[in-house]
């Protein structure tokens, strides 16, 4: 739920940011603009995943390194360390369904899956991504969903009869709740519902949210 929208203009300009990235590829052909279309489909940008991959990287150089090191002092004739003794014992004398054999495999396949889920999902699901141009398919550009819901809680002020309004944005769906001061709730809702779908047009989303609706008459 956003908070109650200040003074309309500024404040939802600075808060409805759009970032604009342009896919390398190969030059352009003379395509038809029809073709060229239906050739191109509206994702939701992906994530770096910068920490993950950092954690994943520390936690196999630190690995590495000791493993590293301790077979290298092997090879030159010192004793291995304690914890690799201690850890081949384990490992060649602890039955398949010890607890700790058990609890090991199951921390190992939750990390594997979070990486494969990580891996296949484009993540920020806090940018909603909008329709390319005809004119340039590859430029991608996206709205964080605070500055979409910041604009279409300025769209359903506007509304006549509306005193205040709470404005949620989804992936799929728009919910929206108000609080009617004078004519009829019905009649609110609807030129509500006629404003909030305008003002997805013009906001030019990937795919068109569904707007649902709640009014309360407001009591003093």
């Amino acid at each position: 739920m956003t908070p109650d929208p200040g003074p309309p203009g500024r404040g939802s300009a600075r808060r409805a940011t759009v970032p604009l990235t342009k896919e390398p590829g190969p030059p352009e052909r003379d395509v038809p603009g029809g073709e060229r279309d239906s050739g191109h489909r509206t994702r939701r940008p992906w994530s770096a995943r910068r920490v993950p991959a950092a954690l994943v990287a520390a936690v196999i150089l630190v690995a590495a390194v000791a493993a590293l090191a301790d077979v290298i002092a092997v090879r030159a004739g010192r004793p291995a360390a304690e914890w690799r003794r201690r850890l081949t014992d384990a490992l060649a004398t602890r039955p398949v369904d010890d607890v700790w054999m058990l609890t090991g495999a199951a921390v190992a396949a939750a990390v594997g899956v979070w990486l494969i889920i990580l891996a296949l999902t484009p993540g920020l699901r806090r940018w909603l991504p909008l329709r390319r141009p005809a004119d340039c398919p590859r430029l991608r550009a996206s709205l964080d969903r605070d500055g979409a819901a910041a604009l279409l809680r300025d769209a359903a002020t506007r509304v006549p009869g509306v005193g205040a309004a709470h404005v949620r944005v989804r992936r799929h769906r728009v919910k929206a709740r108000v609080h009617v001061r004078f004519r009829d709730p019905r009649q609110v809702k609807e030129d509500l519902v006629a404003a909030l779908d305008e003002e997805c047009d013009r906001l030019a989303l990937a795919r068109h949210p569904r707007v649902a609706v709640r009014t309360r008459r407001h009591t003093d």
